[in-house]
């Protein structure tokens, strides 16, 4: 074994995980164009759309991104009309999330995107196969 082998592109667990993501988002793009989203902007949809009412820095812990990346999101889906933004009553440093009736509107249009997904085997996994991977993932982002 050469001690250079831990540098070798095809040793790196990092490597099939970086490239897995890129192909999936990739895949969603055309479907998540036709909604005028990004992937992010999608993904922080499908908390809002469950939340209905969020703090800013609850989505961001959901979605394991840090403030110079949320603001922008949350100021583009604003912009979009799906989100509003309002200052809390009892702390004005906490920001509130609420979708709005076109952010609803959204969701329904949005029902789209996972049963494309399905249908062309943008993922071509077996359920079983599925519920592994999503499970090691997990267990990988939690330690």
């Amino acid at each position: 074994m050469d001690k250079y082998d831990c540098l070798r592109l095809e040793n790196q667990l990092c490597f099939p995980l970086y490239v897995a993501s890129k192909e999936i988002i990739r895949r969603y793009k055309p479907l998540l164009d036709k909604l005028d989203l990004t992937y992010t902007q999608y993904i922080a949809m499908m908390v809002i759309w469950e939340e209905k009412t969020i703090h800013v820095t609850a989505l961001g812990k959901k979605l394991y991104l840090d403030t110079g990346t949320i603001s922008p999101l949350i100021r583009k889906l604003k912009e979009k009309g799906y989100i509003t933004i309002n200052r809390d009553n009892k702390d004005e440093r906490v920001q509130i999330i609420e979708v709005t009736k076109e952010g609803m509107d959204l969701r329904e249009k949005a029902l789209s995107v996972p049963e494309s997904m399905a249908k062309n085997k943008c993922i071509d996994l077996t359920v079983d196969e599925a519920i592994t991977l999503k499970k090691i993932l997990e267990q990988i982002i939690e330690r």
